[in-house]
């Protein structure tokens, strides 16, 4: 479809529609995967609820059982748990939607990191589920149910008993995203893991806090939570070396130059001076010497030059492949005309993945001008 068939009424308002349709079908699955695994688990309510009272029924004194304060809580709370182990397990698929709905504006090095980080993340989350199960409950209601007074008789309920252990498996389930969290602030450049090891008695303390919020008031519980906290950071502080940002790395995959040649020159005072003497030269991107996706600022005649050159090297080689991108350029600029910055900038990005190496010289140009105009 060329530029001219775009119909002028729909340019700014279909990407944020088709964004918004998008995720409501990608919400809706979510749903669906929910409701069919409770679905699953529901015939099943009282047994899983009798699992999970299990480490407070071991601690509770012979004699004593579990009581239900309200009429339809023998109903009610197993249907509870059955619904929020749905969504626990239901949790990558979660995630997978989540990930294919943001996946289009990542570049290829981006997608690439972010399948482990999610895999990763969900195989730590279940590991905390499991932590808490097997070895917090059965210290934690054995400590608690021994504190009791004399003459004081234990019988939990059973809906506030499914509240605890719903907030312990939460707690633990996130806190155990430790590395994750490491990594992510790493990969983002938002810190180094030097920094982070300056900051390691911080990093303790914290822990122990947040232990104190999200579990029960004694010792125990806070403790359990704190220290695989501390273990998991350090874990994180690790395996985050490999993914420090280097000042100078080349991109393959047609990622910001602008951002390249920043990081050089923090890296090298010399590249900066180079980079300014660059501004408004005459360099041929075609050179050996000159790397053809270095982003080169370019004057409105150049550009102008440039994209008469791009239309005459298709004449000549009939490329179906630059013919495509040509006419993503020209709606480039028919959306710029028209206001839509945004779908201007979404065409921009697939033709520095598609396009070659002048196209993408173009296509980084009209970002930089982009940018200005902001």
């Amino acid at each position: 479809m060329s530029a001219e068939q775009i119909p002028d009424s729909t340019t700014k308002e279909q990407p944020l529609v088709s964004h918004l349709i998008e995720l409501r079908d990608r919400v809706l699955r979510m749903v669906l995967v929910v409701l069919a695994v409770f679905l699953v688990l529901f015939p099943f309510a009282n047994d899983l609820y009798s699992a999970i009272a299990g480490p407070m029924r071991a601690a509770l004194p012979e004699g004593s059982t579990m009581i239900s304060t309200k009429p339809i809580d023998p109903f009610l709370i197993p249907f509870k748990l059955s619904l929020q182990l749905a969504i626990f397990i239901a949790v990558p698929v979660i995630l997978y939607q989540f990930w294919a709905f943001v996946a289009p504006g990542l570049y290829r090095h981006e997608k690439r990191l972010v399948i482990p980080l999610l895999v990763s993340s969900t195989l730590l989350f279940y590991l905390g589920m499991a932590f808490a199960y097997f070895v917090v409950f059965p210290l934690v209601f054995t400590f608690l149910a021994g504190t009791a007074p004399d003459g004081v008789e234990v019988a939990t309920d059973m809906g506030s008993y499914l509240d605890f252990v719903m907030t312990l498996f939460f707690a633990f389930g996130v806190a155990f995203e430790v590395p994750i969290a490491t990594i992510i602030l790493v990969w983002m450049g938002v810190t180094t893991p030097q920094k982070l090891r300056h900051k390691r008695p911080y990093v303790i303390v914290g822990a122990f806090v947040i232990g104190m919020f999200l579990t029960p008031p004694d010792v125990i519980s806070q403790t359990l939570l704190a220290l695989p906290m501390w273990v998991l950071f350090e874990l994180g502080l690790i395996f985050s070396k490999g993914f420090v940002k280097k000042p100078l790395q080349d991109s393959d995959d047609g990622s910001d130059a602008a951002l390249a040649v920043s990081a050089a020159t923090e890296a090298d005072g010399q590249q900066e001076m180079a980079a300014e003497e660059a501004v408004g030269s005459d360099i041929d991107p075609a050179r050996d010497d000159v790397d053809p996706d270095r982003f080169v600022p370019m004057t409105d005649d150049e550009m102008e030059a440039e994209l008469d050159a791009i239309e005459a090297l298709e004449q000549e080689e009939g490329d179906a492949e630059i013919d495509r991108v040509r006419i993503k350029l020209e709606q480039v600029q028919k959306l710029r005309d028209n206001g839509d910055v945004d779908g201007a900038r979404e065409l921009l990005y697939q033709i520095l993945e598609e396009g070659n190496p002048d196209q993408r010289v173009v296509a980084r140009n009209i970002l930089a001008q982009l940018d200005s105009d902001d």
